[in-house]
């Protein structure tokens, strides 16, 4: 098997990009470590795009997350309604999961994903370098994709416990590997280590809600984990990036 074929699985499993002739699924799934990939080349062809586009700051920031949402069908941006209609649901766990995986839009779906997607957009309206920010915070989504892989327990059989079957703890490695990268775009440390912290504790933070709302996690609730992500990074990017936080922390260092 080539190195290519898992990265063509990868990307026909997370974008609508053609890329050719359909990759066997179990080439990625066997290695979902992977995922950051999708998000240097999501994030890539966004960055490039705004790079060249002359428009303002809001302008720049509806486009940008437009672009995402066209690149990766909208097939996270689902995750993330649904998830929104599991955490308001009322009742037992099992109401809740009913909640979660069926097919219909709720009002707190809609409501969560209207949160997310403004504080996507106002953050990233909000930082200086918009195409690079596109870039740290789609693979920043897609890492906290592969956690929720790796360490997300099934709460029943579908597509999330196939690529949980497939993977083992030590992929987090490759995975975080994956990030190295990021360190030589233009942009502040603090912003970096914010991103890092971000990318940790969201997908953290949901695997443990997810257990006890749900009883595990699913493809909803790692799909989620991007777009949530996502919007925490560029919300962190545009609160570092700025004086008032480097007069602030100054004196720490």
């Amino acid at each position: 098997m080539s190195f290519m074929q898992p990265v063509i699985a990868l990307l026909q499993f997370t974008t609508i990009l053609p890329v050719g002739k359909t990759a066997p699924f179990e080439a990625f799934a066997r290695r979902c470590w992977m995922y950051p990939l999708a998000g240097y080349v999501t994030g890539g062809i966004a960055a490039l795009i705004l790079f060249m586009l002359p428009a303002p700051p809001l302008v720049i920031a509806a486009l940008g997350l437009g672009i995402l949402f066209l690149l990766t069908g909208c097939n996270h941006l689902d995750g993330l309604l649904d998830l929104g209609d599991g955490l308001m649901a009322h009742g037992s766990r099992e109401v809740r999961i009913r909640a979660l995986t069926d097919r219909t839009i709720g009002t707190g779906g809609i409501a969560f994903g209207l949160i997310i997607t403004l504080l996507s957009f106002g953050s990233l309206a909000s930082v200086q370098m918009a195409c690079v920010a596109v870039i740290i915070a789609e693979v920043a989504g897609k890492y906290a994709m592969a956690v929720m892989t790796i360490f997300g327990k099934p709460f029943h059989d579908g597509l999330h416990a196939t690529l949980h079957q497939q993977t083992h703890p030590w992929f987090i490695i490759p995975s975080t590997m994956l990030l190295l990268p990021l360190i030589f775009l233009p942009v502040s440390l603090g912003s970096l280590i914010g991103a890092f912290f971000i990318m940790v504790v969201i997908p953290g933070t949901l695997i443990i809600l997810a257990a006890r709302l749900f009883g595990g996690v699913n493809g909803d609730v790692t799909g989620a984990a991007g777009e949530i992500t996502r919007a925490g990074v560029f919300a962190i990017i545009a609160c570092t990036q700025g004086p008032v936080f480097f007069s602030w922390i100054s004196p720490i260092f």
